[in-house]
């Protein structure tokens, strides 16, 4: 399993929301790239990028920092929010981003994701953010009809890199991400599952390595920050 550390952006600054909720921020750092060379020094993998302006705007706002992220760091790096056009897609990957997370438009135009995965093989994943099961939008300010594991099996044949999918009321609030939700969406696709929401201490990680699905890694935000959990201590676990 890969540990994603997560750096939510909006405003310029390195947040976390309470619930996906903009009003409920706390800035954890005013330069994102020198938190993304801390996670990267500590021994990280992979970065987890999300433009939450962009979310609500549908269109990239915090550009200048990810793009500075992406100058800095050595890793690979996935980024979501405001990304729903072809163009945009081709921009981030040309500026030399891993792989792009797509949202809202996997819902309002899973064509575009079709597309985007067939143009650019392994480098699309599909972000999937859920309230009791059903599918929200929009930087998670609208919900939908639609039921995660439909949306999910909908790609299957689509090329897709991965699924990420986050429990909203999980996240942010370090009361332990839905082991079985997501375990039970591992189960039900082939396409490899990234869990994010909740996910607030080492025995969170033991709990989704352990699910009896196979995950392709977790997200982790708040905790990091916080020092709930100890990068270091969590890679060497999930490469135990």
């Amino acid at each position: 399993m890969i540990l994603y550390p997560a750096i939510d952006l909006k405003d310029g600054n390195a947040v976390r929301l309470l619930h996906g909720e903009m009003d409920k921020e706390t800035v954890f750092n005013e330069n994102p790239a020198a938190q993304a060379m801390e996670f990267v020094n500590a021994g990280c993998e992979w970065l987890h990028l999300v433009d939450l302006n962009g979310a609500f705007a549908g269109e990239p706002v915090n550009a200048a920092p990810v793009e500075e992220i992406l100058k800095q760091t050595n890793v690979p790096a996935q980024l979501g929010g405001g990304i729903r056009d072809m163009a945009t897609i081709a921009r981030w990957i040309d500026k030399g981003l891993s792989r792009v997370i797509l949202g809202t438009v996997a819902v309002e135009n899973p064509n575009l994701v079709r597309e985007a995965a067939k143009e650019f093989p392994g480098k699309v994943a599909v972000g999937i953010d859920a309230r009791n099961g059903k599918v929200a939008t929009k930087g998670w300010a609208e919900e939908t009809d639609v039921m995660v594991t439909d949306l999910a099996k909908s790609f299957e044949d689509a090329g897709v890199a991965a699924i990420i999918y986050t429990d909203i009321m999980r996240d942010g609030a370090m009361k332990g991400p839905n082991v079985e939700a997501t375990a039970a969406l591992a189960q039900a696709v082939s396409i490899p599952v990234i869990a994010s929401g909740g996910v607030s201490s080492l025995e969170d990680l033991q709990a989704l390595k352990d699910c009896g699905a196979t995950l392709n890694g977790a997200i982790s935000g708040r905790a990091l920050y916080d020092g709930a959990i100890d990068l270091a201590e969590a890679l060497a676990l999930l490469k135990a």
